[in-house]
């Protein structure tokens, strides 16, 4: 009966040294929780951009008001009917 008492002890020191060791224990565990939780972010991040962008390519697609006011704000364009004024404050 004491020899089943010392090999249950000796194992429970092992399962314990298993259990709180840093490769493969519960620090490795709650390292690698705070990385999933970090990653999650980034890619819900990036989730959102992506659906950003899908949603200036279907503009693009789909109508011509988009490009007329990219053109607009990004590269100075006017159409032909239009008169440009340029206000310059002093």
């Amino acid at each position: 009966m004491r020899a089943l008492f010392v090999v249950l002890g000796v194992m429970f020191l092992v399962l314990q040294f298993q259990l709180w060791s840093p490769d493969g224990g519960l620090p490795q565990v709650w390292q690698l929780s705070t990385t999933l939780a970090e990653q999650e972010a980034e890619n819900q991040a990036l989730r959102e951009r992506n659906e950003a962008l899908d949603a200036d390519v279907r503009d693009l697609k789909d109508g011509l008001e988009a490009m007329e006011e990219r053109a607009r704000s990004e590269l100075g364009m006017i159409r032909d009917d239009e008169t440009f004024y340029q206000v310059i404050e002093r």
